[in-house]
């Protein structure tokens, strides 16, 4: 095997990835894995070993797994006031996008490729993006980003022992598109009660 169809990786870290077979699998993997409150930043090989990711690290995760299952390794990053950001490893198929995501509010994390654009994928998280009080948070959107663009960093970016906040850092500096206007944003309401209770099921405090 070339070290370019390997990645990186080793012969049973490349088998574990592979028997993820879909976007769907990659999500299943990351929503077993509990959700942790760390301040790392590990590489996808870490996640793998260590059975534990917070949101960048899960979007990370999904990416390299995406491109050992063929697609490009994307991430996209959602914007929010007065609340975190939040990171998605997006991909296409028969050009329509799904996101993939480790969360620890209950709709923020998988879509099924079915949205005709990034913006109509990103609005699907609208409504689930919420903080703790019940305001609707989300602002802007990233362009996707294609971390293979960072093969040539040396140790690569999947493997590497060390942490990656220079990807979060990168994310942050990219164009960004606002989804509202001054004036939509004035008239946004908080969700109920009932509303915040669903998102927060699964929530682990930090």
């Amino acid at each position: 095997m070339t070290a370019r169809a390997s990645l990186g990786f080793t012969v049973r870290e490349l088998r574990a990835l592979r028997a993820l077979r879909t976007p769907h699998g990659i999500q299943r993997a990351l929503d077993a894995m509990p959700y942790h409150h760390a301040s790392t930043a590990w590489s996808p090989r870490r996640v793998l070993h260590e059975r534990t990711a917070h949101c960048l690290e899960g979007a990370v995760f999904a990416a390299a797994a995406l491109r050992v299952l063929g697609f490009p390794p994307l991430l996209l990053d959602l914007e929010a006031v007065q609340d975190t950001d939040h990171v998605l490893a997006v991909y296409r198929v028969r050009g329509h996008w799904g996101a993939i995501a480790k969360s620890n509010f209950a709709g923020l994390r998988y879509r099924e490729p079915v949205h005709r654009s990034v913006r109509e994928l990103v609005m699907s998280y609208f409504e689930g993006y919420i903080n703790l009080r019940g305001d609707r948070t989300l602002r802007a959107y990233s362009d996707p980003v294609n971390l293979a663009r960072f093969d040539c960093r040396r140790p690569g970016w999947m493997t590497t022992d060390g942490d990656l906040w220079w990807i979060a850092e990168h994310l942050v500096g990219v164009r960004h598109t606002r989804l509202l206007s001054r004036a939509m944003i004035q008239r946004l309401h908080r969700v109920d009660r009932r509303s915040l209770d669903a998102g927060l099921v699964g929530y682990r405090a930090r």
